[in-house]
């Protein structure tokens, strides 16, 4: 495994300063994951719209795909507090808007990602409120496989759908 800092110049959250988590984990096999410290999202459930999806920028890790919104773990940060706030800076999800059901976490070893799955317990509407996405949709369950989908959230989708229940 190497830890690799984001090329200069490389299209990734141009604004703003970086954390020390913003970094690619290489596997001696060549995949990429992103996040030194492992990554996280939120799966959004809201019983009435269905659950909140995000269209990838093109520039983005598997970009042009649909998946969640989240990213990468700061240092010491829980999987949960990273999730809920890497959806409030991606989607604009408001505090206290979801409550958590669970969690569901992939780990490689080398890294890690964990989909924390929450109810919506106070209706919103997602904002698109940083540069990674291209669109933020409320999407029904059964539709949800319809679109382009990221290669994890593919792989994970079913297994996540059977225990929402």
């Amino acid at each position: 495994m190497t830890i690799v800092p984001p090329t200069p110049g490389e299209p990734r959250r141009p604004d703003g300063p970086r954390d020390p988590g913003d970094a690619w984990v290489v596997a001696d096999t060549g995949e990429k994951y992103w996040g030194r410290f492992g990554a996280a999202g939120l799966l959004a459930v809201d019983a009435e719209r269905g659950i909140l999806l995000q269209h990838r920028v093109s520039w983005s890790h598997f970009g042009g795909t649909w998946g969640l919104p989240g990213g990468a773990l700061h240092e010491g940060e829980s999987a949960i507090d990273g999730a809920l706030r890497e959806a409030t800076e991606e989607a604009g999800i408001p505090s206290g808007a979801v409550e958590v059901r669970f969690t569901s976490v992939l780990d490689l070893k080398i890294w890690s990602y964990t989909t924390v799955v929450a109810d919506v317990v106070e209706q919103f509407t997602p904002v698109i409120s940083d540069p990674e996405s291209v669109a933020l949709e409320w999407v029904p369950v059964d539709e949800v496989t319809d679109r382009p989908l990221h290669p994890g959230f593919a792989a994970s989708w079913p297994s996540l759908r059977a225990e929402l229940g």
